[in-house]
């Protein structure tokens, strides 16, 4: 048999466990940790913090920047029209054109409607109205004078024209009745030269088939060599005087 081994007693066993904690505290002690590198890590910190603060001072200016591009962008660009108000028309200057010489001196048109009594001033001291009586004139001098139309020396019933003319030094008035027609719309004075001048026609309302020229032509007229020619408003010749 194998002999057992001898039994410590508690005495032995208790200074046994000094013994092992004696060398374990001078294992430790004798086991020296490194200084901590505090001055390595003030430094990482302050790396990190300043390249913190670049990034976000990078961002605030890329920022701005953007934002005063874009206002930059709305303020140059054009207005967009408004769909409210149109557009303001072009307005291109153009020329009239001129009417020509026949047109002028042979206007075409349709007589003066005025009113029974009413006094128009023919120019040199002359003045015309019309009655349902006839023509009724004045010259500078005072003096009245009356065409009847009523007194049975005029045939409405067939196109016709009188003429009167009186003048001095500086012109001569020439007026009369055309009559027998509604269609009138110009008269014509042609003197022994050849010279046309274009009479003013009146008439009362509702065309009664009659009516008033009157004209002023350069001293020396009324000899009774002018020829007169009433017109419609075609230009066809209804009527002259003399006739023929």
């Amino acid at each position: 048999m194998t002999p057992e081994p001898p039994t410590r007693t508690e005495p032995e066993a208790a200074d046994t466990a000094r013994v092992l904690r004696a060398a374990l505290s001078e294992a430790a002690y004798a086991t020296t940790p490194p200084p901590i590198p505090l001055a390595a890590i003030e430094r990482a910190g302050r790396a990190r913090r300043r390249r913190r603060a670049t990034a976000l001072a990078t961002g605030c200016v890329l920022a701005v920047t953007t934002v005063t591009l874009t206002l930059t962008q709305l303020m140059s660009r054009p207005a967009a029209p408004d769909a409210a108000t149109p557009p303001s028309p072009v307005h291109t200057p153009t020329t009239a054109p001129r009417p020509s010489a026949s047109a002028v001196s042979n206007p075409v048109g349709a007589p003066r409607i005025v009113e029974p009594g009413e006094r128009v001033d023919a120019g040199g001291g002359w003045t015309v109205w019309l009655t349902a009586a006839g023509k009724h004139w004045k010259g500078p001098d005072g003096y009245e004078n009356v065409r009847s139309v009523t007194d049975g020396n005029i045939d409405l019933a067939a196109p016709g024209i009188s003429h009167q003319s009186e003048g001095d030094a500086k012109r001569t008035f020439h007026s009369g009745l055309y009559y027998g027609t509604k269609t009138a719309a110009r008269l014509d004075i042609t003197d022994d030269k050849g010279t046309r001048t274009t009479a003013t026609l009146l008439e009362l309302p509702g065309k009664p088939g009659w009516g008033v020229w009157y004209a002023t032509t350069p001293p020396g007229g009324g000899s009774g060599s002018e020829r007169l020619s009433l017109y419609d408003g075609a230009g066809a010749l209804i009527t002259s005087y003399p006739p023929g």
